[in-house]
């Protein structure tokens, strides 16, 4: 069975990859939280600030690899897996990412990108 990536996943992800943080912003819920790479940004500021960073760091290419339906957490907000493999200028030039999506009422409420 193929899972469909939402489309607020699809939109966040396909503005990250164009380094768009205005509409990237726009996917995230007001108090939405990202981890990455042992770091936590919290609202929109933290999440702009994040944004910003991860554009002007590297640079990097973005490819789907899988999309997992992970169930509906205990506070009603449903849950995605996607699996990225990422490629650019960082340290180790490649990666297999999982970005692990928590969703209410069509934004995103919750993002931690771990390696997969």
């Amino acid at each position: 069975m193929t899972i469909e990536l939402p489309d607020v996943i699809e939109r966040y992800q396909s503005a990250h990859d164009r380094r768009d943080t205005t509409t990237a912003l726009e996917t995230f819920a007001d108090d939405a939280t990202v981890i990455d790479d042992g770091e936590t940004y919290i609202g929109a500021d933290g999440i702009r600030s994040w944004l910003e960073q991860a554009a002007s760091e590297f640079t990097y290419t973005r490819t789907l690899t899988a999309v997992e339906r992970d169930g509906v957490d205990d506070a009603g907000n449903d849950r995605y897996v996607v699996h990225n493999h990422v490629a650019g200028n960082f340290p180790g030039g490649e990666v297999d990412l999982a970005y692990r999506f928590e969703i209410t009422d069509g934004l995103i409420r919750h993002l931690e990108i771990l390696p997969s």
